[in-house]
């Protein structure tokens, strides 16, 4: 099947996110709007991951887990797993790398850890959008050692990116690198090329994934991500224009 794949999302536990892009509001908009594979990466945090994994499984799309990363170097980098307990490892990993700053609501908001049906489990009082004592190369390393996809997020925008940070792309083994517009405007060194909606709001969701080609049987999480990580690496997929 020709499936739209949406890897880059955020949910309420991002501060700054939407405390109406709960996971299951997430899974939801993403079904009614076409998309069949869909990726939870909070800042920081694989922490709704769990009520994310429950909500796709009641609307049947495929759950894919992971976090956005803040490096060392103020970039923004996508870890992705098919597997949720590789993501809830790294999400441990990430968290003993997060400096501890009080995250400050009359500032910039909750972070809340919800369960599938909303029920706020409880907040998260450390600040996710602190940078992790982890550089860009060390992301990387870590992410495809424990085989997961490694994606640099929006290289082409004005913060937080390579572009921004770096100026350049390094020579690192990243899986792909996400982009908001094609032509990106910077050497991608022949590097695999995706996008994702980047969803902090409802309006955000679905609105920018990419296409590729699944199994029509395809349904187990690491079925699918295998498939997407090996169309990635073949570019052997379809970015909107």
């Amino acid at each position: 099947m020709n499936a739209a794949v949406d890897l880059h999302n955020h949910s309420c536990l991002s501060p700054c996110g939407s405390l109406e892009n709960s996971p299951s509001a997430l899974a939801r908009i993403a079904a009614e709007r076409g998309v069949s594979v869909l990726a939870l990466t909070d800042h920081n945090s694989t922490r709704n991951c769990p009520a994310f994994a429950e909500a796709c499984n009641r609307v049947s799309i495929i759950p894919l887990f992971g976090a956005e990363a803040t490096t060392t170097e103020e970039v923004h980098v996508l870890s992705i797993f098919g597997s949720l307990q590789a993501a809830l490892e790294w999400g441990e990993l990430l968290y003993a790398h997060l400096p501890d700053i009080r995250n400050d609501p009359d500032l910039v908001g909750d972070q809340p850890v919800v369960d599938a049906n909303e029920t706020i489990l409880e907040f998260e009082d450390r600040f996710l959008l602190s940078a992790v004592d982890l550089s860009l190369d060390d992301i990387a390393r870590r992410t495809i050692e424990r085989g997961g996809l490694c994606i640099p997020a929006h290289i082409d925008r004005p913060m937080n990116s390579i572009h921004s940070q770096l100026g350049f792309v390094p020579d690192t083994p990243f899986s792909a690198l996400e982009v908001t517009r094609v032509p990106p405007g910077l050497d991608t060194r022949g590097l695999p090329l995706v996008c994702s909606s980047d969803a902090h709001y409802p309006d955000d969701i679905a609105r920018r994934p990419f296409r590729l080609k699944l199994e029509p049987d395809t349904s187990a999480s690491e079925h699918a991500f295998s498939q997407i990580a090996a169309a990635i690496a073949a570019h052997a997929v379809t970015l909107p224009m």
